[in-house]
């Protein structure tokens, strides 16, 4: 698995500010917001949540199919299998589970730094190229549509079950199936949103921090 880049700092206070003008503050806030726009909505960001989707679905499968597989009591055989399909779908599951709570936890850091770094000015040359319209479109359809697939596989789906014909244990597993890729859905569905929603009041909006001061001796009370 590739190391995480480490998340940059937060903006130093005022009284500590020592950009030798405003020029090179924006230069410097250019390139830590590129950084954290990538971080947070970039498309390897996607790539992973749907890997991470992918592999929790996987596992849910094996831990359906040994639900289905203990159904069958006379035959220990398939409760041996049963067994089997529940500690790999442990082993897929818990991983993939943790691992969203920690890219989850981090994304809270990276809006945070966002709002941080990008209400230190405005710079109308350089902060279009942060909206990234079409990346966070791609999140937005994407998530959209895994959420819809997600929502019929859970309910409507288990719904329309019949007695006899499906068993306990299909049922909750196509119910899993839907809400893991509902929830993946979900929390791409949300990114999306916080993007824009960052977009209309840092990007767009008035910044709410001081400009930043000149370290020079203009800025110097006279002796």
């Amino acid at each position: 698995m590739p190391r995480r880049s480490p998340l940059p700092p937060p903006p130093p206070p005022v009284e500590l500010r020592s950009w030798p003008g405003r020029q090179a503050m924006l230069a410097d806030r250019a390139v830590v917001l590129g950084e954290l726009v990538r971080m947070h909505l970039g498309h390897a960001r996607l790539a992973m949540l749907w890997l991470w989707g992918m592999l929790a679905a996987l596992g849910w499968s094996f831990v359906g199919g040994a639900i289905v597989s203990f159904e069958e009591p006379d035959d220990p055989f398939a409760a041996m299998l049963g067994m089997v399909g529940f500690a790999l779908g442990a082993c897929l599951l818990v991983p993939s589970v943790a691992f969203v709570a920690v890219g989850l936890a981090r994304d809270r850091q990276v809006r945070r730094l966002l709002v941080q770094w990008g209400a230190l000015d405005r710079d109308p040359a350089g902060d279009p190229r942060l909206r990234i319209p079409g990346v966070s479109l791609v999140w937005m359809l994407t998530s959209f549509a895994l959420c819809a697939l997600g929502l019929y596989t859970c309910v409507v789906v288990p719904a329309g079950a019949e007695a006899g014909e499906e068993t306990y244990g299909e049922v909750a597993l196509l119910m899993g199936l839907g809400l893991i890729c509902w929830l993946t859905g979900l929390i791409g569905v949300v990114k999306a949103f916080a993007h824009r929603r960052w977009v209309l009041r840092v990007i767009v909006g008035t910044p709410v921090e001081a400009p930043v001061r000149a370290a020079s001796g203009a800025d110097r009370p006279a002796s």
